[in-house]
């Protein structure tokens, strides 16, 4: 049986007024934020759950149920270094993480860098070990039309001990 173990993760949020945007850690300043119980950080949503499922611990879901009160506007970095120290309890490590998020705006780029080192520090690794994109997708689908957010990641965990 092999050490290393793939992990896929998938978000999505509404965009609404009246709420802060938090992406990988990063507050934005824009007109609009995500919608959801905790802050709603859909980059690290999907980070937490690309990690949760290469370590057969389930989803975010079921680690941190929106029905509990305890999560209710919490940062999903703490969420996230939550999940790392359940990794390392059971003998994992981060080789690497890959995360893309699909918004029309605002533009990320002046922030990727600050997401993966934040995304890094939340779960102990080297930033090198983490990258960040964006794109958007053209007008078409929710998040074309600017009506919310989604995220995708991939990680690659090694079993140590």
């Amino acid at each position: 049986m092999t050490n290393l173990r793939i992990g896929q993760g998938y978000d999505v949020h509404r965009l609404t007024p009246g709420r802060k945007l938090i992406l990988g850690g990063v507050e934005i300043a824009w007109e609009r934020g995500l919608l959801g119980h905790s802050d709603a950080d859909v980059l690290t949503h999907a980070v937490m759950d690309a990690l949760a499922g290469a370590a057969r611990l389930g989803d975010i879901g079921r680690l941190f149920p929106d029905t509990d009160p305890a999560y209710a506007g919490i940062s999903s970095l703490k969420l996230l270094s939550r999940v790392g120290a359940l990794l390392g309890e059971q003998g994992f490590a981060v080789v690497n993480l890959d995360a893309t998020l699909l918004a029309q705006a605002p533009k990320i780029g002046p922030y990727k860098e600050q997401m993966a080192e934040n995304l890094a520090a939340a779960i102990g690794i080297d930033p090198q070990c983490v990258n960040v994109k964006a794109t958007t997708e053209e007008g078409l689908g929710f998040t074309g039309e600017g009506l919310g957010m989604a995220a995708h990641a991939v990680v690659l965990l090694e079993k140590i001990r």
